[in-house]
């Protein structure tokens, strides 16, 4: 739910949704001619006029996207190019996504004839609920968050996975298990890396530091830099009550209404305090912010650390450079004890439209998509987490400080199945509430307040 791909493709008249990135920020600054950066894939003939035409400019975690191609000409692959602000003007051809993996798919089966690969951008989010609003005009092939499957089963709009057996074997049980259902295996999975985790500058936070919330908050304060975290984004806030034992537990029979486990609710309004009398004694270097503002703080310098997700890996390490640093979160002290951080961890999957009129082929291309030539592609040139059990043992995962922080948070985190849709606000609204200025961290009376207001609004028992 709460990420951004910038993957996938479809077979029209049979077509799979691309996740999109997450929502763009405006930016104002001088205009200056660079080139044509499409020009090195279609060059100067007029018959790629439109494809190589720049289309629009979108800034994306921290870069910014040239949109390009002719959907007319079907001239893919289309590359993804961009630009990191603030460094020198040179384009970075980032991968051709999507319509790459299509193509080879094509080429593995050079007997068929598919009359088109169409390739369609889409918030993973948004998939699930057009498939959810009408499955016969949405994708045949989608790609979604694992919070998501309880209610495209429910809906009756994703079809089981034709070849369990295959991609059992191949992929992690923690994630094969979470794509199930009712001993029924109803999603491809994509990625093993849902999840966010320390990202920071080596030349003002020390791996040493990185282990502890208050030596990283004081290295920065010291540098004089900000560090982020997205307190209002209920797929972040909820680490606040995680933190303090407040754990989600699945769903209660009713298929709707959020479980919590059992916990202390003196220790958790001490850890909530905890955090509030840190960002408010930190306050003008701790900011909550959106995760977009990340990899743009870290290229203009104003950025010491912050919490990020994997999906922004390549923009972070493209801003740090060799000073990239990234790390499990780090913990707290509460009452003199040291208490990591809890986070939110899922998995990606693909999943095929119960309602396509292509089912064989989509669940030929959605096997193949979720294979393991695929998914190494993706973590070399994307950096996501692959789920293959023989790609996690390749060095591009092995040697990734990134993906070895990811794999040490994923051990302390919640898993993101059966949550329910009325999580997130409160999750939310608890976080900014802990950072807000006219809260009194020492006022143990207002966080038992909030911590049973919170609960009882994801139960939506308001």
């Amino acid at each position: 739910m709460k990420s951004s791909r910038l993957l996938f493709a479809s077979i029209a008249p049979f077509v799979f949704a691309m996740p999109a990135a997450l929502a763009a920020t405006d930016v104002t600054s001088s205009l200056e001619y660079l080139f044509t950066p499409l020009e090195s894939r279609y060059g100067t003939s007029t018959d790629y006029q439109s494809s190589r035409g720049c289309h629009c400019l979108e800034y994306i975690d921290g870069r910014i996207y040239v949109g390009g191609g002719d959907w007319g000409n079907n001239t893919g692959p289309v590359p993804i190019i961009s630009i990191l602000p603030g460094a020198t003007p040179t384009w970075t051809n980032e991968y051709s996504a999507g319509t790459e993996q299509i193509e080879a798919f094509k080429a593995a089966y050079p007997e068929k004839t598919f009359t088109k690969i169409e390739v369609v951008a889409q918030g993973e989010g948004d998939a699930g609920t057009q498939l959810m609003n009408d499955a016969s005009t949405a994708a045949d092939v989608f790609s979604f968050a694992s919070d998501q499957l309880n209610k495209l089963v429910d809906a009756k709009v994703i079809a089981p996975v034709a070849f369990a057996k295959a991609v059992t074997d191949m992929n992690s049980e923690a994630c094969v298990t979470a794509g199930t259902l009712q001993d029924t295996l109803y999603a491809y999975p994509e990625t093993n890396d849902n999840g966010y985790y320390l990202v920071y500058d080596k030349t003002v936070v020390s791996d040493e530091q990185a282990g502890k919330l208050e030596d990283v908050l004081a290295a920065c304060k010291e540098a004089g830099k900000k560090f982020i975290f997205n307190c209002g984004n209920g797929f972040y806030g909820c680490t606040f009550a995680f933190t303090a034992g407040v754990k989600i537990d699945g769903l209660e029979e009713d298929g709707v209404t959020q479980k919590f486990t059992d916990y202390d609710e003196a220790e958790a309004v001490k850890t909530l305090q905890a955090f509030s009398k840190l960002m408010h004694e930190y306050k003008g270097t701790f900011t909550s912010l959106d995760n977009a503002q990340v990899a743009s703080g870290f290229s203009t310098g104003t950025l010491g650390a912050g919490v990020d997700g994997s999906w922004n890996t390549n923009a972070d390490q493209d801003a740090l450079k060799d000073n990239f640093g990234a790390a499990k979160l780090p913990t707290i002290n509460v009452d003199g004890t040291d208490k990591q951080l809890i986070s939110l961890f899922g998995y990606k999957y693909i999943g095929v439209n119960a309602a396509s009129q292509f089912p064989a082929a989509a669940q030929v291309l959605a096997y193949y998509l979720a294979g393991e030539t695929c998914q190494q592609q993706r973590a070399e040139k994307l950096g996501w987490g692959p789920s293959n059990k023989n790609v996690q043992g390749m060095d591009v995962v092995t040697k990734s400080a990134v993906q070895q922080a990811i794999k040490q948070q994923s051990e302390n985190a919640c898993v993101q199945v059966n949550i329910a849709p009325t999580f997130w606000d409160p999750m939310g609204n608890l976080g900014n509430k802990l950072v807000a200025d006219d809260t009194d961290p020492d006022d143990a009376a207002y966080f038992s307040k909030l911590l049973k207001d919170t609960v009882a609004n994801v139960r939506d028992e308001g």
